[in-house]
């Protein structure tokens, strides 16, 4: 809950949880009142002649006469609460992260089930997810056929990462392994360099790609690509996949029609290996929800922040009503 005057009302936990034993004076008090509210209703029982009991007694209205003390119990819990160091979940942009985006740029790339093809779509889709990521996250761009290279070392300059996207070449065959390893030496590069904490930056890998490996043909050999899921996985660099197109797509070889339809078990086992997420796009759209989830989950993290303010706030105002009717309707603050 969140009130504009008072701030956040959520908790996820305390920072000073023993303050709650400042509760046990509080029923301490509640106890205290009921018995003196017994013990002045015998006193008045007392007076065998009721009417001199009526002209005697002050008229109050009995029906509101213990809002005061109902509210200044309310206000103790909550100031309770305040001291108690309430805490709730805060989204915050990161500043000191590494993110590889390693695309796929082999000739599958070309086919047009997603128009006008897949790599144009994965271009535009790119160069909106670099764009939109959190100004301090440090964006790299690796593309990757039969080889791999670094096109964008990890830098917060996303022109560069524009630029580079708009100039991606097809190249033969697919080496998904050796994407992933490369990117990993770029992170290792740039963590090195990379200021501001005494453990390496956090990290990730955008993998996307539209079929499966091709060099080597078994991933799970030395530079394959599940071999380098699992090294991401040893280094704590989740892999988030992406697999792009449908399973109509096809590409023209040498005037012979190739079937290359998209495949989504290795990118999920990629996934699964490292410790990350798979996902699927069959068009432009859905990609960039893809991209635009992506960019939730890399460009922020949650902590803990202090949310006492609130309670402080709300206590004092009940605080306050507890004198205000105190002195309204029983004309002497609660006791």
């Amino acid at each position: 809950m969140t009130l504009p005057l008072l701030g956040p009302m959520t908790l996820s936990g305390f920072a000073h949880a023993w303050f709650f034993l400042f509760l046990l004076v509080v029923l301490g008090l509640v106890a205290l009142y009921v018995i003196a509210q017994v013990a002045r209703h015998r006193r008045m029982l007392r007076f065998a002649n009721m009417e001199l009991l009526e002209s005697v007694a002050p008229k109050q209205p009995t029906r509101w006469r213990h809002l005061s003390a109902i509210l200044l119990i309310s206000a103790l819990v909550l100031l309770t609460i305040a001291m108690a160091g309430p805490t709730h979940d805060v989204r915050i942009p990161r500043n000191r992260a590494v993110v590889m985006l390693v695309i796929d740029v082999s000739q599958s790339m070309r086919a047009t089930d997603v128009e006008p093809n897949r790599m144009v779509a994965a271009e535009v889709a790119a160069k909106d997810f670099a764009g939109e990521l959190t100004p301090g996250i440090n964006l790299g761009l690796i593309a990757y056929a039969g080889t791999a290279t670094v096109l964008v070392q990890p830098t917060t300059n996303r022109d560069a990462t524009k630029a580079a996207l708009a100039k991606l070449q097809f190249a033969d065959r697919t080496a998904t392994g050796e994407g992933i390893f490369t990117a990993l030496q770029a992170i290792a590069t740039v963590g090195a360099v990379i200021g501001g904490g005494d453990t390496p930056p956090p990290a990730r890998i955008v993998l996307f790609s539209d079929g499966k490996e091709t060099m080597p043909t078994n991933p799970d050999n030395p530079k394959g690509a599940f071999t380098a899921a699992r090294t991401a996985k040893d280094q704590g660099v989740p892999i988030s996949t992406i697999s792009f197109g449908t399973p109509y797509g096809f590409v023209e070889i040498n005037g012979q029609r190739q079937p290359v339809p998209v495949d989504d078990s290795t990118m999920k086992k990629v996934a699964e290996l490292s410790g990350g997420n798979h996902y699927s796009a069959s068009n432009l759209q859905e990609l960039k929800q893809v991209y635009a989830s992506l960019q939730q989950q890399i460009g922020y993290e949650t902590i803990r922040g202090d949310a006492s303010v609130g309670w402080l706030r709300l206590g004092s105002l009940v605080l306050a009503l507890a004198g205000l009717t105190a002195l309204l309707i029983n004309r002497r603050l609660p006791g």
